[in-house]
């Protein structure tokens, strides 16, 4: 089969591999029909490539059709159509049953000291080979894909696999009083989503952050009050606590993650990190990798005092420094962590009618074929084209 395979910082490619097969009982074979970029391959794309192997098949938003099942599996059937969500887990343990499926027992990486394994994402959730490929082999068949409705197109349900329930679960995690506030820090994919689930139940205002001018326009259409940060740098606060009697917003959702704009000596560090050999690369980030802190400094000025901030960003750093006495003269909650993604779609299901309420049928930005990712990539990483979000079709 034909895959995207990761092969070296910046470079990745689509090259001819193993098809895959059954190996348990329960697993089922999925031809891929849609499969999404996220803004967290680009962390893969640059920074986290010591944990990465050459031929590494990456993605974690896919969806298809069923085309194999083992014998172990009762509750799909060759033909059935579903959603693999990026969390790889068993739905039957003590986390999966509490809602924590990014926490699953049965596949989390005791020798790395993580949680659940993912699709497509490094060494330290598993090295599973991920779904931005012809096929893709998902175990737990009985548990782990999401059935979905034949008849509308893929756009519908694939975000299911991560976007939706990530963008859901930050939206959660911020706590917004019915008719808040809240602010989007990062306007790709999941802040944009993000800010649409945000005006979907009921947030009075919410402030979106970018500085892509792309991002802000479809953000103004959406209802969002679109800020460039390119006009106002480090006084974003300012800006913000103008907006809202001089207090900041009742929450924050960082969607940016470790590599916020700034930062140069961090950014270098990073960048030093990923010359190294990959072994002293892994090790120098599990325990002195520090990240591009700009989005989460920002995150905690502008959110009110008793607020809430929620990271959907994904952040890799062992020995970041934080503003401890700002956080706690402040006192601010903090949450996060990867999406259950299994716990939020039975509140997200409902949603994907023909009324489309959350803008899913419109949300990708550009439909690719799989043989044109590695340029998609690029032109993703470089914010260029007006891409905010790909579907590849295998």
């Amino acid at each position: 089969m034909r895959a995207l395979t990761w092969q070296g910082r910046r470079d990745v490619r689509v090259e001819t591999v193993p098809d895959p097969v059954i190996k348990d009982p329960t697993d089922v074979i999925i031809r891929i029909t849609s499969t999404g970029i996220c803004g967290s391959d680009l962390h893969l794309y640059e920074v986290l490539g010591p944990f990465l192997d050459a031929g590494d098949i990456l993605g974690h938003e896919p969806m298809g059709i069923v085309e194999e099942i083992g014998p172990g599996v009762t509750k799909l059937a060759v033909g059935d159509r579903v959603v693999v969500p990026f969390n790889v887990s068993c739905g039957d343990c003590w986390m999966c049953g509490h809602g924590l499926h990014s926490q699953c027992e049965t596949t989390q990486n005791h020798d790395q000291g993580t949680g659940a394994s993912l699709f497509g994402y490094t060494k330290l959730y598993g090295q599973v080979p991920g779904g931005q490929a012809e096929y893709m082999r998902v175990p737990f068949g009985n548990t782990l894909p999401v059935k979905v409705p034949d008849g509308p197109a893929d756009d519908r349900f694939v975000y299911l696999s991560d976007v939706l329930p990530t963008a859901w679960q930050a939206v959660e995690y911020a706590a917004i009083p019915q008719g808040g506030t809240v602010t989007v820090l990062g306007l790709g994919p999941i802040g944009a989503m993000a800010a649409r689930i945000a005006k979907h139940r009921g947030a009075s205002l919410v402030v979106g952050v970018d500085l892509v001018p792309e991002r802000l326009s479809r953000a103004s259409r959406d209802g969002v009050k679109a800020i460039d940060l390119r006009g106002h740098g480090k006084d974003i606060g300012d800006a913000i606590r103008e907006l809202t009697e001089g207090r900041g917003t009742d929450a924050v959702i960082d969607a940016v993650g470790m590599e916020a704009h700034g930062a140069p000596l961090a950014r270098a560090a990073q960048w030093g990190v990923g010359l190294l050999p990959d072994a002293l690369g892994a090790k120098l980030m599990e325990k002195a990798g520090i990240d591009r802190l700009g989005a989460l400094y920002a995150a905690i000025d502008i959110v009110r005092r008793g607020g809430t901030v929620s990271l959907s960003g994904v952040y890799g750093g062992a020995a970041d420094p934080m503003p401890l006495l700002k956080m706690f003269d402040k006192q601010i909650q903090f949450r996060m962590g990867q999406a259950n993604v299994h716990r939020w779609v039975g509140d997200i299901l409902p949603l994907l009618t023909d009324e489309d309420p959350l803008g899913v049928d419109g949300f990708a930005t550009h439909h690719l074929s799989l043989e044109e990712a590695p340029k998609a990539y690029e032109t993703f990483q470089a914010k260029e084209d007006g891409m905010i979000k790909t579907l590849l079709r295998p």
